[in-house]
């Protein structure tokens, strides 16, 4: 009767320890899976030991700060676009984070190939700011923002400066980017 209750236990223990593993692509304030903002571009290999991270190299006529870093899945299919904050190279903490793959998540549904029905349905909106050809959408709940091309717009909207109200854009309004922001303050290894 002993044995059955040790390994009761142990069966237990295992279903508690499996249920609590961390989603690999769950998106939460200040988290996209396994990558924190507190993570620097050195941890990066670690933290996606089972993805290839490719660090983009700066050439003399580009301004970017510390270089793109790249991550892709072991099927060769991109992932993410980190950009580190500057100047400190390999001690750098993410910046921005351009989510590619749909498989990353807010546990509300937002992801990459989403429309603005599922911010409309499930976000408050602290801004949204048009550029020349795109608009983008910042959020109150979430690091995450997005950027819809103008052309998913009624055409009367595609080539104005004007602002641009969260009921003008369509429900079926697709993202051309899906982005998080870190900003360097909210760091505290830095």
């Amino acid at each position: 009767m002993r044995n059955f209750w040790l390994a009761a236990a142990v069966v237990a223990l295992t279903v508690v320890s499996c249920n609590t593993e961390k989603d690999p692509f769950l998106i939460d304030q200040g988290q996209i899976g396994n990558l924190s903002k507190t993570v620097q571009v050195k941890e990066l290999d670690s933290v996606f030991a089972l993805d290839s991270v490719v660090k983009i190299a700066i050439t003399e006529d580009q301004f970017v700060a510390g270089g793109d870093v790249e991550i892709y899945d072991k099927a060769g299919s991109l992932l993410l676009v980190l950009t580190p904050h500057t100047p400190k190279a390999d001690t750098n903490t993410i910046q921005t984070i351009r989510i590619v793959d749909p498989r990353y998540k807010t546990a509300k549904g937002l992801s990459a190939d989403g429309t603005y029905k599922t911010i409309k349905d499930n976000y408050t909106i602290s801004d949204i700011y048009s550029t020349l050809s795109s608009v983008v959408v910042n959020l109150n709940e979430t690091d995450v923002y997005v950027v819809i091309d103008k052309d998913q717009l009624p055409e009367s909207l595609r080539y104005t400066s004007n602002k641009i109200e969260a009921t003008q854009i369509p429900e079926t309004a697709k993202f051309k980017f899906m982005m998080m922001s870190w900003d360097k303050e909210d760091n505290s290894e830095e």
